[in-house]
């Protein structure tokens, strides 16, 4: 049977640590499982600061969003080749829909950001399942 780490290997462990996958089986891409417990918590703070940003980057958004609309507004397109006329408020329908769509995410992470803010405040209820084994 050809094994993956011959005994032979002098760097035997050091091919150990680059191999994507564990002797056993098991993932090792330097992580341990416990990692993601090591890490600390985000706090409340870290939820408001990315809460305002993002509604700072919305309200930016919907100026940029509404000065694009009225340009479009003052200066629509206007070709006497109907493919042209068709491709040009085709151009104008995208970048106009992918502003407000800006416009959007940006407000709907805030508002989200915002309401785990909220969460974050209140004490942590009791950790369980919900019921009690007998």
């Amino acid at each position: 049977m050809i094994s993956d780490f011959p005994d032979d290997n002098p760097n035997d462990d050091a091919a150990r640590a680059l191999s994507p996958l564990a002797p056993g089986g098991a993932t090792n891409q330097g992580h341990s499982v416990d990692s993601a417990e090591a890490r600390p918590r985000k706090g409340p703070l870290s939820f408001l600061s990315g809460s305002l940003t993002s509604l700072g980057l919305a309200w930016v958004s919907l100026g940029i969003s509404r000065r694009v609309l009225d340009y479009y507004a003052e200066h629509p397109p206007a070709y006497k080749a109907p493919i042209a006329q068709s491709i040009g408020t085709a151009v104008k329908t995208m970048v106009v829909g992918t502003s407000f769509l800006a416009t959007f995410s940006f407000a709907f992470v805030g508002l989200g950001l915002f309401l785990v803010f909220l969460r974050s405040l209140r004490p942590a209820a009791a950790t369980g399942s919900g019921g009690e084994a007998d």
